[in-house]
C-alpha cells in the first residue's frame, strides 16, 4: 500500500521501491482496499531488501512491529523514518473486520505520504 500511495502521491521525481525482510505475496484484501482509492497495486510484487540499493537511498521509511530493528544498517547520509503502523496482515476476524484494519492502515499510509510529500518537495 505505501509502494502504491508514494507512487501517487510524489510522482515520477522519485524513485519508489518496496520491500522486507521476507517475501510474501501482496494481501489481496491490501489490493481490494487500495482499488477502493483508485490505486491498483495487483501487479506488485513482495521483494527483499536489497542492501546495496537500500545504501544508495536518500530516505528509507520502515512500516509496522519490529520492520525498524530488522532493517539492515544504512550510512548516516540516508534518513531513516519509521512509522509504527498496525500490520494489517495481522487482523484477526472475518474479513470485514480485516478489511477495516487494511483501511485504517491504508489511510494512516496516505496521511504519513502526504505529510512527508509536503517536507521533502
Amino acid at each position: 500500500m505505501a509502494e502504491g500511495f508514494a507512487k501517487d502521491i510524489l510522482g515520477s521525481d522519485w524513485e519508489v521501491r518496496s520491500a522486507g525482510v521476507e517475501v510474501h505475496g501482496v494481501n489481496p484484501l491490501a489490493i481490494k482496499v487500495m482499488n477502493e482509492v483508485g490505486i491498483d497495486i495487483s501487479h506488485n510484487t513482495s521483494k527483499l531488501i536489497d542492501t546495496d540499493y537500500l545504501n544508495q537511498c536518500s530516505i528509507v521509511v520502515t512500516l509496522c512491529g519490529d520492520a525498524k530493528d530488522k532493517c539492515p544498517v544504512t550510512p548516516s547520509s540516508v534518513k531513516r523514518i519509521h512509522w509504527p503502523l498496525k500490520d494489517p496482515n495481522q487482523a484477526s476476524g472475518n474479513e470485514m473486520e480485516r478489511l477495516i484494519v487494511f483501511r485504517e492502515v491504508r489511510d494512516q499510509i496516505k496521511q504519513n505520504i502526504s505529510d512527508l510529500a509536503k517536507n521533502i518537495k
